[in-house]
């Protein structure tokens, strides 16, 4: 039986003397086919340049030597070329491979946001969260408690891709892992801290705000592991304030200390966390200023919490020519009973 090569090598040699007799569009058409066949046998570009000479040279016994040289010429050609493609192919054969990689860990990012809103009738909550890319470093999450609690976590992985995506699921895991604790902000970035500095290699590190509100007392307990202070707006006053917090980021020192911070929130008043990609928006090469943020902020004030971070998101995109270089999440928090 012969080599699956040599049958293409006669069907090529058939076709292409086909085509040379009568110059029609069918014969095209069956090269068009025949070149799919020589792909998934992976006949190189140089074997098929030497076949289509070896076929010429039958046919036209007469042919010149400079032609029969110029095919030399081109065989020569089609070696460095065909190397250069097969690697070509390798590269784009791994890109996918990666692109495929990254796909399925961007699907796992979303399985780890929340999925249903939350019913506080005391509390109007918007969120808004824009990777920069197909996959983002920030991670927000949120949970309602029986005692009439609620916990508000903004995380920000120092890293991109699978790594990222991996610490997000460390971060929303560890928490979960800790329910007698999520009424104890300082504690609970303790904790995630150890698990952080014990699974996480020396290039990535994390920055995270916690804090739980209280829906009884009306009162907002918070820490921070080095996370991009948000803004307090107090009503009474029409006065926003940065939401300071000391704390080191998670994952460089198993000692980190946190410390728990309180405030009472009146009516009207809302709490702004953020990601640095809301701070560090650019335009140019110079970032904007947060009392930019906070002009923002201010304009759209009377509306609701959804609304709101939704237009600071485009008036923020559009400075920047909808060219996002940072992850962008932005979280609003307003009391409004």
């Amino acid at each position: 039986m012969k080599h699956t090569k040599d049958l293409l090598n006669e069907q090529y040699r058939t076709i292409l003397t086909r085509y040379l007799q009568n110059k029609s569009e069918q014969g095209l058409y069956q090269a068009e086919q025949l070149s799919k066949q020589l792909l998934e046998q992976k006949v190189s570009p140089e074997e098929l340049v030497s076949l289509h000479r070896t076929v010429l040279s039958d046919l036209f016994p007469s042919l010149s030597k400079d032609v029969q040289d110029s095919f030399e010429f081109l065989l020569e050609v089609m070696v460095g070329y065909g190397l250069a493609y097969r690697e070509h192919q390798s590269l784009r054969d791994r890109q996918q491979e990666l692109e495929s990689e990254i796909d399925v860990a961007a699907n796992m990012q979303q399985t780890l946001l929340p999925k249903e809103k939350l019913n506080v009738p005391s509390l109007d909550i918007g969120i808004i969260s824009v990777p920069a890319e197909k996959m983002s470093g920030d991670f927000y999450h949120y949970i309602q408690y029986e005692n009439d609690c609620i916990g508000f976590a903004i995380a920000d992985i120092i890293g991109k891709g699978v790594p990222a995506a991996l610490c997000m699921s460390m971060i929303k895991y560890g928490m979960d892992s800790l329910p007698e604790q999520r009424l104890q902000p300082a504690a609970l970035l303790e904790n995630l801290n150890k698990v952080v500095e014990q699974n996480i290699g020396d290039s990535m590190f994390i920055t995270m705000m916690y804090g739980y509100y209280d829906a009884r007392a009306h009162q907002f307990h918070y820490s921070s592991a080095g996370h991009e202070p948000g803004f307090y707006y107090r009503a009474a006053t029409d006065t926003f304030e940065d939401l300071k917090a000391k704390g080191l980021v998670l994952g460089v020192s198993r000692k980190a200390v946190f410390h728990e911070y309180k405030r009472d929130v009146n009516l009207d008043d809302f709490i702004v966390f953020l990601s640095d990609g809301v701070t560090e928006c650019r335009v140019g090469d110079e970032f904007i200023e947060r009392d930019e943020v906070v002009s923002y902020l201010r304009k759209y004030k009377q509306l609701p919490a959804q609304d709101m971070v939704e237009k600071v998101y485009q008036e923020l995109a559009q400075i920047q020519g909808y060219n996002l270089r940072d992850d962008f999440t932005l979280m609003i928090v307003r009391r409004k009973v």
